[in-house]
């Protein structure tokens, strides 16, 4: 059995899919028929990894495969890879499935995060494939699916570990030299010492933006091990996420994470540590390391000035100078604190934005008697100094609604719980159309 329940016909348009009938979508991303003129095996790759910072060199994908790759409008190679296609060399006992749960709640995380302007990978299509899956988190069986992400590459941290972990420096060499001639040829002036120095500084900076907008989205990752990061800085692999209910950097999205290591105000502490287990991998490389050192040192400021603009742009501003722009930030985010249970994460962002140019909508709202605090007073006195970025926007249908798209835990669990109960798809096909007209109306740009 090959369902259809998912089909984002739009980043179908942008990599040339898009006139792909539904017999040929589901026998290319149901059955894995090769594209035409395209990858004729389907590639499962190898990698090691820190898992809570505890080193596993048995990794690899257990449960999917590089199915193909494409360029879109712009030339930008893409992966098609697949989450829940089946078992691998690398599956460890594992069935390699995917519950149809587990699908369904990634094609709501790329579809919110993409919305809130985070690098993220796209879920691509989603198949029901009919076996019956047990599992110790769901109730079991649990319906089965296979989910195709669209990707800006696969390769990860940990790929780069694994050929440290195997002592081979020149294979270090060629990987890195195949990533700038494929995904950053602007750094092939870059010879030697040079070029890994420049492309670990590239990384940095790309991490480092990708968790800034993590954190202006209010978003909790939950597994942020080195297997999970790619060397865009683009966010993938969505298992125990959530998006915060209110300011809390203590909450935690993962149940099994009982330290609080991944919790959603030490994400920067952890991405800069997996960075500097990146860098060591490369210090097989390159005999001195100052210029490695010095690119890992840049995490700080690069993460400060990717969360300052990311604040900026939730809130729909210009930016105006480093130290107005840095207090405004931390206005919003004692803004936030002081609204406490009572304010929600995404609806301060939705009944600010474009700055105080929604003042009037802000304050006969339904959360208006939360803004009179001293926190929001001082907050609306930083923005009137802020021009407004695009206020069209403000125009859009959505803006003239009480309440923005959430995605909260209790949400998915009822979109899941009729999905379920009476396979109906009606909530998490509307979900989706709001999340669309969200992203549209706010139209957030991922930037670098």
């Amino acid at each position: 059995m090959t369902i259809l329940r998912y089909r984002n016909q739009r980043w179908a348009g942008e990599v040339g899919l898009e006139g792909l009938g539904e017999a040929e979508w589901l026998a290319h991303f149901g059955r894995f028929q090769p594209l035409p003129g395209n990858q004729a095996e389907p590639l499962a790759m190898r990698y090691h990894g820190h898992q809570f910072r505890t080193y596993n060199p048995d990794l690899g994908d257990g449960r999917g495969f590089l199915f193909a790759q494409l360029r879109d409008a712009t030339g930008r190679l893409l992966d098609l890879g697949t989450k829940g296609s089946g078992q691998t060399p690398w599956s460890r006992r594992g069935d390699g499935r995917l519950t149809l749960k587990g699908g369904v709640r990634e094609v709501l995380a790329t579809a919110m995060l993409e919305a809130l302007g985070v690098p993220t990978s796209k879920s691509f299509s989603l198949v029901e494939t009919g076996e019956d899956l047990q599992r110790n988190d769901e109730p079991s069986p649990t319906r089965s699916a296979v989910l195709t992400r669209l990707s800006h590459s696969h390769i990860r941290f940990g790929t780069f570990q694994r050929l440290a972990f195997k002592d081979q420096p020149e294979l270090i060499r060629v990987l890195l030299d195949h990533i700038v001639e494929t995904y950053q040829p602007d750094l092939l002036v870059h010879e030697g010492v040079d070029r890994v120095a420049a492309w670990l500084e590239r990384v940095v900076q790309l991490s480092a933006h990708l968790t800034g907008r993590w954190m202006a989205a209010g978003f909790v990752h939950g597994v942020l091990n080195t297997d999970n990061m790619n060397i865009n800085g683009e966010s993938f692999d969505y298992g125990p996420y959530r998006f915060l209910p209110q300011n809390d950097p203590n909450f935690v999205a993962a149940y099994f994470d009982e330290t609080g290591l991944y919790s959603f105000g030490r994400q920067p502490e952890a991405v800069y540590w997996n960075l500097q287990q990146l860098g060591a991998c490369l210090t097989l490389i390159v005999e001195d390391q100052q210029p490695l050192i010095d690119a890992l040192g840049g995490f700080g400021a690069a993460y400060q000035a990717a969360l300052r603009g990311s604040m900026l742009s939730r809130l729909g501003v210009a930016p105006r100078s480093i130290e107005e722009d840095t207090a405004l930030a931390g206005a919003a985010f004692r803004a936030l604190a002081e609204g406490g249970a009572a304010l929600r994460w995404e609806p301060f962002f939705f009944d600010w934005f474009c700055g105080i140019a929604s003042e009037q909508r802000a304050l006969k709202g339904p959360r208006a008697d939360i803004y009179h605090g001293p926190a929001f007073v001082d907050l609306r006195e930083r923005l009137v100094a802020y021009a407004a970025d695009r206020p069209e926007r403000l125009y859009a249908p959505y803006f003239a609604k009480p309440d923005p798209e959430e995605l909260l835990y209790d949400e998915i669990e009822a979109i899941w719980a009729r999905i379920a109960a009476e396979d109906d798809w009606g909530p998490f096909n509307a979900k989706l159309a709001r999340l669309d007209q969200s992203r549209t109306a706010m139209a957030l740009a991922p930037g670098p």
